[in-house]
């Protein structure tokens, strides 16, 4: 294939990578800075906030092993329509001032978000091997970008509409402008051509402990990232700060996490692995938890800096891990719907945690240490995820690990 012919074929499949990844966020992010708003409205506990912040994280990892059974038998394309599709109606669902159908919202959008988000690094492997790795970043960029969105609009949309539910169902807009598009410009061929999982030998990435090893690195950063997501406007607002500062101040983390998404892959391409580079960005995303929740109020833009420079570096490594190492498309797809799916069940673990503690104690230094101890796991599993080695198969078809 040609330069030029190459560059056709991967300039709209980029374009619809960051289209379809910026719908990945807002429905986690526009809703963390209305909680105590939603709360006041609809009468709602201080634990069943908690739950209706944890569901949708539990669910991208009960629903990310469904991404590679559907991908069997309607192939990537298809799936990701669907996922699309799930999203958007999930989302119209959620933006009502019925309890049952903001939970029944909620976990449809959680699905939908799980089964793309675990499609995507294995579309990536497979339209672009080479440069799969700072791809991802790209992508996680894209993913931060519609954090940031969602987190920053969410309460001036409200304001404007007059109702914090027209609110959270306008973004509904974006993920059927994305399915549009993904509909329109990928080919989605009927019966699905994508058949390497049923040619390719059957292996089992779970009895591998570098799979387990990147899964734990996954699953505790995410359990920040969504403590972060679901919590941090309310933390804020337990300092002092009003509800569309606290909104703007994680909207403007997340905008942060924008320079590591797509720097921090390039980085630790540079060294023999990946682990200083996942050690300082987690350094970081501690310093910034301190600066938040401990230091004086007048730092606290230097705090959201420091988290997003933190976590957007930490989650686009996260996703690295899972390109680099993989060996093939098909072992990408195995090892993201594990990470994804065992990882994210443990992520739901924190904003669970973190709501548990605030309806317990108004003492943000337990939860800051809550928090630490996150930070602390996540780099033990990244000591080991970190080395040079990869998951491959061998002569006779047998799934191993191999030092690079």
């Amino acid at each position: 294939m040609s330069r030029s012919l190459a560059w056709r074929r991967v300039l709209p499949f980029l374009a619809l990578m960051i289209l379809v990844a910026l719908n990945l966020r807002p429905a986690l992010s526009s809703l963390a800075p209305m909680l105590i708003r939603i709360q006041q409205a609809l009468g709602l506990s201080a634990d069943a906030i908690g739950i209706l912040t944890t569901l949708p994280v539990l669910c991208l990892g009960i629903f990310a092993p469904l991404a590679p059974w559907l991908t069997r038998r309607l192939g990537a394309e298809r799936t990701l329509s669907l996922a699309l599709l799930l999203l958007a109606a999930s989302l119209l669902v959620r933006a009502n001032a019925s309890v049952t159908l903001l939970y029944l919202g909620t976990i449809g959008a959680g699905a939908a978000i799980g089964i793309a988000g675990t499609l995507l690094p294995a579309l990536v492997k497979r339209e672009l091997p080479r440069g799969a790795d700072l791809v991802t970043g790209v992508y996680t960029m894209a993913l931060c970008l519609g954090g940031a969105l969602g987190a920053g609009f969410s309460v001036p949309l409200a304001d404007a509409f007059g109702d914090w539910r027209l609110s959270l169902g306008s973004w509904a807009g974006l993920a059927l402008l994305a399915l549009i598009a993904w509909r329109w410009r990928m080919p989605h061929p009927w019966p699905a051509t994508d058949d390497a999982p049923r040619r390719g030998p059957r292996v089992r990435v779970f009895r591998q402990a570098l799979a387990w090893q990147v899964t734990g690195y996954m699953g505790s950063q995410s359990a920040l990232a969504y403590i972060v997501f679901g919590w941090l406007p309310a933390l804020l607002q337990k300092r002092g700060l009003g509800e569309a500062e606290a909104g703007w101040l994680l909207a403007a983390s997340v905008m942060g996490q924008l320079i590591t998404a797509l720097g921090a892959p390039w980085l630790g391409r540079l060294g023999r692995d990946q682990r200083p580079t996942i050690l300082i960005l987690l350094t970081c995303t501690a310093a910034g938890i301190v600066t938040l929740l401990q230091a004086p109020l007048e730092w606290r833009w230097a705090g959201v800096m420091l988290l997003g420079l933190g976590q957007g570096g930490s989650f686009s490594m996260a996703l690295t891990l899972i390109v680099l190492r993989s060996a093939t498309a098909q072992l990408a797809g195995k090892l993201s719907s594990m990470v994804q799916g065992i990882g994210y069940a443990i992520a739901a673990l924190g904003p669970l945690l973190v709501g548990i503690l605030i309806g317990r104690t108004d003492n943000l230094t337990v939860i800051t240490l809550a928090l630490l101890g996150f930070v602390l796991a996540a780099a033990l599993c990244a000591l080991l995820a970190g080395r040079r080695r990869q998951l491959d198969l061998d002569d006779h078809g047998r799934l191993i690990t191999r030092h690079q």
